[in-house]
């Protein structure tokens, strides 16, 4: 009984021990995201950007000592509860050493906080832009690759301003992302000197908002701020004011943006009526160059939104393995800041060859993305650069950058 007992214990010590541990000659790593929901179809594209960066790591010597990168999907579906069985499978089943995405902020919330902070999983998002999630207590394991909309609520605030717009009513989805950008844009456009007529927030996958619209334009709004993603709210309330005459004009931030923004209510409706603020990168940057050009020959399109910040993440995260010197969960974080920071030779999308033999040599790195830089803040955040979109003369989306 005793050999018994010492057996088991030695058995079940070999399977802590092996946590995080990856098949032999392949280096799993979790791939979240909206596969489903509200934004699919931008998603697609997101994930699109984290498998062309896997492919340049898997092509040019692979990870370590020439392991495969391998992504692991997990649907998310910009859903809190579906987030946390998406991050149980890949944590607790398939053992990834860390995670890529999720890609929506609420859906980021509820995976970190009861799954991967409690198992000290490193995560890196490419589009959860929830302020809130800057104030989690992760034990820095939390990272983003995309900007807090703490800033593009205020560049939307400005955008609306200088338009000469003095009053508008707000509606937002009630989900983290949507009321959270909503709270910045009301207290930056207030700050300004803009009046909020009304502000409220609306259930998605409604059949009808008339209702809360004919409230929404009491006041005398000249606009409204709308915040919702396209896929379950946005394209309704839209739909729903030029119908019944209650809005003509709107302002939205990126959960907005998707062809079938234009396809469902029409190019001549919008134009001149729709403005959509978005992350976006420098086109004119080496960086994004070199991400475009492979992305392109992947068959995608490199503008769609936050396609670069998936394939920045997917390069960051083979990048900070590498820097560990193994898949060892616990070495993840600090080796995402050692790679990401200012210091360091400048590596770029593709460089891989480059960015391994700097690595093997003892070199720092710094990885510059097709997004921007990646230099992450005491919270795990980056800055960011926008554009604003309109539906231009040919009936497609116009994009300029916002200064």
């Amino acid at each position: 009984m005793k050999i018994l007992k010492k057996l088991a214990i030695t058995a079940s010590a070999i399977a802590m021990m092996s946590v995080g541990a990856q098949a032999a000659g392949e280096i799993k790593v979790g791939s979240a995201g909206g596969v489903t929901g509200p934004i699919a179809e931008l998603v697609a594209a997101i994930v699109k950007g984290r498998q062309v960066a896997v492919d340049h790591v898997n092509s040019s010597g692979g990870l370590l000592g020439g392991d495969t990168m391998k992504l692991v999907i997990a649907d998310s579906a910009c859903d809190p509860k579906a987030a946390v069985d998406a991050g149980n499978k890949l944590v607790n089943v398939e053992q990834v050493v860390a995670i890529i995405g999720p890609s929506c902020s609420g859906a980021t919330n509820g995976m970190v906080s009861s799954v991967t902070i409690p198992a000290g999983v490193t995560v890196l998002s490419d589009s959860a832009t929830a302020p809130s999630i800057s104030e989690l207590k992760d034990n820095d394991t939390v990272f983003r690759a995309s900007a807090s909309d703490a800033y593009q609520g205020k560049a939307i605030a400005d955008l609306v301003w200088k338009a000469g717009i003095k009053k508008v009513a707000v509606t937002y989805s009630n989900d983290d992302y949507n009321a959270g950008i909503a709270n910045v844009f009301t207290t930056e456009y207030k700050a300004l000197g803009g009046e909020i007529t009304g502000n409220q927030a609306h259930e998605p996958n409604k059949a009808s908002y008339r209702s809360e619209l004919s409230t929404l334009n009491q006041g005398g709004p000249e606009a409204l701020a709308l915040f919702a993603y396209y896929g379950s709210s946005g394209i309704t309330i839209i739909k729903n004011s030029l119908e019944n005459g209650l809005f003509g004009k709107f302002y939205a931030a990126d959960g907005m943006f998707d062809n079938s923004v234009i396809g469902q209510i029409g190019a001549d409706n919008l134009k001149g009526n729709l403005w959509i603020t978005q992350a976006a990168s420098d086109t004119e940057d080496a960086s994004y160059k070199a991400f475009a050009e492979a992305y392109k020959a992947a068959g995608g399109d490199p503008e769609a939104p936050y396609a670069a910040h998936g394939y920045d993440v997917a390069f960051l995260m083979a990048l900070a393995i590498e820097k560990a010197g193994s898949a060892d969960r616990s070495k993840i974080s600090a080796a995402l800041r050692a790679v990401a920071g200012p210091e360091g030779e400048v590596v770029r999308p593709g460089e891989w060859e480059k960015a391994k033999k700097l690595i093997a040599e003892g070199k720092d790195v710094n990885y510059e993305g097709a997004a921007g830089i990646n230099d992450f803040d005491k919270n795990g955040d980056v800055t960011g650069l926008f554009s604003v979109n309109i539906v231009g003369d040919d009936g497609t989306w116009s994009r300029s950058m916002l200064k």
